[in-house]
């Protein structure tokens, strides 16, 4: 087979691409500030970013080689109402601003899990900085592995080589640099993304004929799908699956998890947090239609001939960069942008990993044991814990390549059934004063326990294609292995597999329950945890208003806000979350009397 490779010019284009972003780490690391060598400074950067580069960087968090690959991919097979996850992120950003940015900017936390030991208690933080961890370390392992197989699929590259390189330069610069380090490569790395996106888009409508004729192509093959407003939840995508399966997927990313939440305390001002949100939410829209249009442009110019049907790829994942390397032949560097576009987002994504996993450790672990220890020796312990938990990553990318995901869906699993019930503890503390101890750890079991219930049935029992909405796609008009778009050879003819002639093995029961929609899975967690916590609090004893320190509703906290700004007079020590309830209340009491002041 005549495999199109990189040559001396793509590897320039992508060296240059990762020269530039050790660069910004050793940069970052090496540059004094005041407080350099303080481990808050590390974390969150001196709490003195505006919104562009926290939104920009917000964005290039999950926004890795999982969207370079998944999204294309998904685009090409169940069409433009992909485009809809815009509306699910939109809907997401709002209510991430006004509901949670308030809370945790004000409270001046560097963990999001230390609010769960304010309202909870301990053990509460330390099981979701244990879920934290682990579902970070999960999708962070199918991020890395996902360039890795780019890398293989496009030059032949031995895909472990790639696999750790990825995992070493992240650790490598994040290590050094922390948040400041972080931010600054995830601002080029979103613009490096944009770039190739872009590239892809233009030359591949020119080479279809022009805007009119792709979408000509892709209406004919029912791409253009935008009026799917089905209620079948066993359907993969529909309007509903991404406002409100996709919203609360989002909502679970953004709204309590760690990595985002340590941007928000990074801002200089609580607007300037709510702000970023606002740049985010333009970036992932770019992102997302920028890569939901390029599937849709694949579709155009392979609607006669499908790559995975005539055996050109293995996967739905590589249709994009066998796509890439087929229409940039004869167009050296384009083939090396797409490639650092992929690998970019990849960076941003593991070094935000990385550094929040080391704050949660020093944060909700360690920290109340570290009382006495100088802040020197608490940077390199902090410095420490990124090399670890980069090491770490690079394990969970080797065990990622066992699964049998697509990248996209796996990484949405897995951030539904750790995160979503992880979301349901926050709702629950912020908007549900009666909430309790055991109300709170029996939601969290029961959601946890639901979505993993439902993401191993899922895996073991798939829904066949045309329950998931699979399009039609053809392979009749293929050439032979060897002909690309700017060539011709011996026409052969490939058998057509449609969805609609497909075995439809009839599910029912539990069968019809895994072949739910994944986008669902975080909704249906968080659910069940918001529904049992209520429940079990208001039989066990609803916790009084009165003893929940003020700052942790956001009832509360809307009422005081308007009087003075918590932001300036609110400062928790994080050895509070030791304490119990009514020892907290007396320093709320403090709270009180310092804002009348």
């Amino acid at each position: 087979m005549d495999r199109p490779g990189f040559c001396l010019v793509d590897y320039a284009v992508f060296a240059a691409m990762l020269g530039i972003s050790v660069a910004i780490g050793l940069f970052q690391s090496l540059k004094k500030s005041p407080g350099h060598s303080n481990v808050d400074n590390f974390f969150t950067g001196g709490r003195g970013f505006s919104a562009m580069p926290v939104g920009l960087s917000l964005c290039a968090s999950f926004m890795s080689a999982v969207q370079v690959l998944g999204v294309p991919s998904e685009a090409y097979l169940y069409g433009f109402k992909f485009l809809y996850m815009c509306l699910g992120q939109a809907i997401n950003s709002f209510m991430t601003a006004v509901l949670f940015v308030p809370v945790f900017y004000r409270l001046k936390i560097t963990s999001s899990c230390q609010y769960l030991g304010m309202r909870f208690g301990r053990g509460m933080q330390l099981l979701g900085s244990l879920q934290f961890i682990v579902a970070t370390l999960l999708y962070t392992g199918i991020v890395i592995f996902a360039p890795a197989v780019i890398l293989n699929q496009a030059t032949g590259l031995n895909m472990w080589a790639s696999l750790f390189s990825t995992g070493i330069i992240c650790t490598f610069y994040t290590t050094l640099g922390g948040m400041k380090a972080v931010i600054w490569t995830d601002v080029f790395q979103i613009v490096v993304m944009l770039c190739g996106f872009i590239a892809v888009y233009v030359h591949g409508t020119l080479l279809a004929g022009g805007p009119a004729r792709v979408l000509e192509i892709a209406n004919n093959g029912s791409r253009i799908n935008f009026n799917d407003f089905s209620i079948d939840l066993q359907k993969r995508y529909s309007f509903w699956s991404f406002t409100v399966g996709g919203t609360m997927v989002w909502l679970s990313m953004y709204g309590a998890n760690q990595a985002q939440v340590q941007r928000y305390v990074s801002c200089r001002t609580e607007r300037q947090a709510q702000l970023a949100l606002l740049v985010n939410q333009v970036g992932l829209c770019l992102i997302v239609s920028s890569a939901a249009t390029c599937g849709i442009v694949m579709f155009a110019l392979y609607s006669n001939c499908d790559p995975l049907k005539a055996g050109k790829i293995s996967s739905p994942d590589q249709y994009m960069p066998y796509l890439v390397l087929d229409i940039f032949r004869d167009h050296p560097g384009f083939p090396g942008l797409f490639l650092a576009c992929a690998y970019g987002g990849t960076l941003s994504t593991v070094s935000t990993s990385i550094n929040a996993m080391a704050a949660v450790t020093m944060e909700d672990v360690l920290k109340p044991w570290l009382m006495t220890v100088s802040q020197r020796k608490q940077l390199l312990l902090s410095k420490s814990l990124s090399l670890f938990y980069g090491i770490g990553c690079i394990t969970m990318a080797a065990l990622s390549s066992l699964l049998d995901w697509g990248v996209l869906q796996g990484s949405f699993t897995v951030m539904g059934v750790v995160n979503g019930p992880l979301l349901g503890a926050f709702v629950l503390g912020m908007f549900v004063p009666a909430t309790n101890k055991p109300g709170v750890f029996s939601g969290v079991a029961v959601g946890f326990c639901l979505s993993l219930w439902l993401a191993v049935g899922s895996t073991i029992y798939p829904p066949t294609p045309k329950i998931m909405g699979v399009l039609p796609t053809s392979a009749s008009q293929c050439l032979s292995l060897n002909a690309t778009l700017n060539g011709t050879t011996t026409l052969i003819q490939s058998p057509t597999l449609e969805p609609s002639d497909l075995e439809d093995y009839g599910q029912s029961g539990l069968k019809a329950i895994y072949s739910i929609s994944y986008l669902y899975f975080g909704a249906l967690s968080t659910s069940a945890v918001v529904l049992v916590g209520a429940v079990v609090s208001y039989i066990t004893g609803p916790t009084k208003k009165e003893s929940i320190d003020p700052g942790l509703l956001w009832w509360n906290l809307k009422h005081v806000s308007s009087c003075r700004n918590l932001s300036e007079t609110t400062t928790y020590n994080p050895s509070d979350i030791l304490l119990g309830p009514k020892e907290r209340l007396g320093a709320g009491d403090v709270l009180l009397n310092k804002g009348e002041m």
